[in-house]
């Protein structure tokens, strides 16, 4: 799983070797056999931007910083960019270290609600889509959208943000959001956008990223400093193995991640799959 290090009380991040790093799966401490700083060869991610086609017309004003984003990763690093609609993602540009091509597949979003229109539903079939490598041991996606599913019309126990979760913890794959307005009605909607923003929220803490947002229907001004900040964590993530133990059946399980060093949080994914045990 990917683990992210966050410092807590300067901008200094202290060193932390794998026999700092204590893993939990539920109360019980489980041993750590691997944690890689993703430097060298471990460096490799595949960055996913999935644009709502559903978005306002604010969402123009940010574009070139989306552009310049793009144009800002590692040389190495892979960029595929997507528009979420009807369920699934359409591709502007697959992965690739063009980064400039990347960056020119960024466009309008066609500010209107597909059929059963749902960033979930997308983003679930993207992730079922998406095939790993072992030349890319790190997979995150950068969601820019308000949240709000057009599909799910209540409010708690989503299942389609239960099921996109459980996808992306399976697939290891980290989730980062920005917050941008949709079009229409449900854009101002106060209800409806709380509810998108707690969905979102729910997603990027489940998995170990990060959801910006102003806390209300209004959009930010600028990206950029969501932006400074997915790219000040990029460069500070660990490749963490660690033998679980199996269960009667395979399924997710809760995990900690911690140390006995105080100034440093560990930010990852709250949950992993664990295969059944043998012969179950």
């Amino acid at each position: 799983m990917i683990v992210t290090l966050e410092p807590k009380h300067t901008k200094v991040i202290p060193e932390i070797t794998q026999q700092d790093v204590m893993v939990y799966q539920g109360h019980d401490r489980r041993t750590v056999t691997g944690w890689i700083p993703v430097k060298g060869d471990k460096a490799g991610l595949a960055l996913a931007i999935l644009i709502d086609d559903s978005a306002g017309f604010s969402l123009g004003s940010q574009l070139n910083e989306i552009r310049t984003f793009i144009q800002a990763q590692a040389p190495t690093t892979l960029v595929a960019v997507g528009y979420m609609q009807n369920g699934t993602v359409f591709m502007a540009q697959n992965f690739t270290q063009d980064h400039t091509a990347a960056a020119k597949s960024v466009r309008l979003a066609q500010g209107f609600y597909g059929a059963e229109a749902s960033p979930y539903l997308a983003l679930s079939d993207f992730i079922k889509r998406w095939n790993s490598g072992p030349a890319v041991p790190r997979r995150e996606v950068l969601m820019v959208t308000s949240g709000i599913d057009n599909v799910y019309m209540g409010v708690l126990d989503n299942p389609y943000v239960d099921a996109v979760i459980q996808d992306a913890q399976c697939a290891g794959i980290v989730i980062y959001s920005i917050y941008t307005p949709s079009a229409g009605h449900l854009g101002h909607s106060y209800f409806r956008t709380t509810w998108g923003q707690n969905y979102l929220s729910e997603i990027t803490e489940a998995t170990g990223g990060e959801a910006y947002d102003l806390l209300g229907p209004q959009g930010a001004v600028s990206f950029a400093p969501y932006f400074k900040q997915v790219n000040e964590q990029l460069p500070n993530q660990f490749l963490l193995t660690f033998l679980a133990k199996p269960q009667k059946k395979a399924g997710t399980e809760s995990v900690k991640v911690t140390s006995e060093i105080h100034d440093v949080d560990f930010v990852h994914a709250d949950k992993v799959c664990v295969p059944a045990s043998p012969g179950e």
